[in-house]
């Protein structure tokens, strides 16, 4: 198959639904997941927005992926591992591999990488907050 690289808000879209196509079916972030998010096609408008402010650094995206994360983890009894994100990342870097390659989808996952890290030491830092 000949992939080319993420080109406009379609093909984020794309992504963004095929990638939490996965989530959902994973048994380990499935239930994160399926017990928050009540409407999926409002979340998908959401997350396409907020990934293709992050690709293409022109669209606004007003939200806070921090605060999210951080209730997330305190409805979840502060269960949520270094684990999760790395199954998070590794499904979403095999989701790009299958769809897309080239300069943008390579960015894609490189800041996924780093949000990754920032959510995690961000949960964890809340937690020591609340302490």
């Amino acid at each position: 198959m000949v992939r080319f690289d993420i080109k406009d808000r379609a093909d984020v879209f794309t992504l963004v639904s095929k990638f939490y196509d996965k989530i959902r079916k994973d048994e380990t972030l499935g239930p994160f997941f399926n017990t928050l998010i009540t409407d999926w096609p409002a979340h998908i408008e959401r997350l396409t927005s907020f990934w293709e402010s992050s690709l293409f650094l022109k669209t606004k995206y007003y939200g806070n992926p921090l605060d999210v994360h951080v209730k997330l983890d305190q409805a979840h009894n502060n269960s949520i591992t270094d684990k999760h994100f790395g199954i998070w990342l590794n499904i979403w870097v095999q989701t790009i591999d299958e769809l897309f390659e080239g300069e943008r989808a390579n960015n894609a996952k490189q800041r996924a990488r780093k949000m990754g890290t920032f959510l995690y030491i961000n949960i964890f830092q809340a937690r020591q907050n609340k302490v």
